[in-house]
């Protein structure tokens, strides 16, 4: 297993449960270099002071907070545990809300709490406990000299905790013209919505520009040419004939529909999807707390 982010605890009421927290995510983007066009031989970044043009080694960095134009004040490390409300090594529930109240726009970065030395019972109890009860314990820790909200969840004896964004970090809706909704038209919207309704099931979509992209780089490492696809034009529908185009989509979603039985996957495989699932399992119920509001 790869190394925790961060060690610790998770505790509600006087129950402390002590775990690791590992990302839950994979990064499977290729890296790239910058590279001299000329003579394609990779480019060293330095840090270079702005007013004596000489490089600054990593030791002579400090981190600095512009109060105004060109005057900076600078920051040490005690400074930032100043900051720190909390500067215990726990992950406090302050409450449990249902999962479903969660607005999916709050949900950021998922993580597997996995249990630390000695508690492993008392992880797989309350995670056991959280997923019957259909809630998430919400806590604020903090990390990396940033606060975080959080939720925690169960999964199949697993416990998962995947990051929040404050409803501060949300930007208002945009103001946006709206225009009149007429019977017909929403009615042939959603024939539509339902003539391609499937369950979810995540294995069925897959990430096809990376493979792509690899094909063109082992391409171009064999010396070969690639030329790229002609670009495809998209076409806006007008309202003029929008219920056209609509019933037209109804008959193209006949032939076109998903299936709602899929193939069977193995435990593991299973597993992981009902993760990814559950992770993304809530909906919007009107009426929600968020003060962001459309046009």
């Amino acid at each position: 297993m790869a190394r925790p982010v961060w060690k610790g605890s998770i505790s509600f009421g006087l129950v402390n449960v002590p775990v690791e927290l590992h990302k839950a995510l994979r990064d499977r983007r290729p890296r790239f270099r910058l590279l001299h066009s000329k003579d394609l031989s990779p480019i060293s970044m330095e840090r270079v002071c702005q007013r004596d043009g000489h490089a600054v080694a990593w030791a002579d960095l400090v981190k600095g907070y512009e109060v105004e134009k060109g005057t900076f004040i600078a920051l040490t490390a005690d400074d930032f545990k100043t900051a720190a409300v909390e500067r215990s090594r726990a992950i406090t529930i302050t409450e449990f809300v249902p999962i479903d109240d969660i607005d999916p726009s709050y949900w950021d970065v998922p993580y597997e709490a996995a249990p630390g030395k000695g508690g492993e019972s008392t992880c797989v109890l309350l995670a056991t406990a959280l997923e019957k009860s259909g809630r998430a314990g919400i806590a604020k820790y903090v990390m990396r000299d940033r606060e975080h909200l959080a939720a925690v969840r169960g999964l199949d004896g697993h416990l998962l905790l995947t990051t929040l964004r404050f409803e501060e970090d949300l930007a208002e809706l945009p103001k946006v013209k709206r225009g009149d909704v007429k019977a017909k038209e929403l009615s042939l919207a959603m024939q539509l919505i339902d003539g391609l309704a499937a369950d979810w099931e995540p294995s069925r979509y897959k990430d096809d520009y990376v493979p792509a992209l690899m094909k063109v780089i082992k391409a171009k490492a064999k010396g070969k040419t690639v030329t790229p696809p002609a670009e495809t034009r998209v076409k806006t529908t007008n309202v003029v004939d929008l219920v056209e185009r609509l019933r037209a989509s109804l008959a193209a979603a006949g032939d076109t529909k998903p299936a709602r039985t899929s193939a069977k996957r193995s435990p593991a495989r299973k597993q992981v999807s009902s993760k990814r699932t559950a992770a993304r399992k809530t909906t919007r119920k009107t009426g929600a707390s968020r003060k962001r509001t459309a046009a």
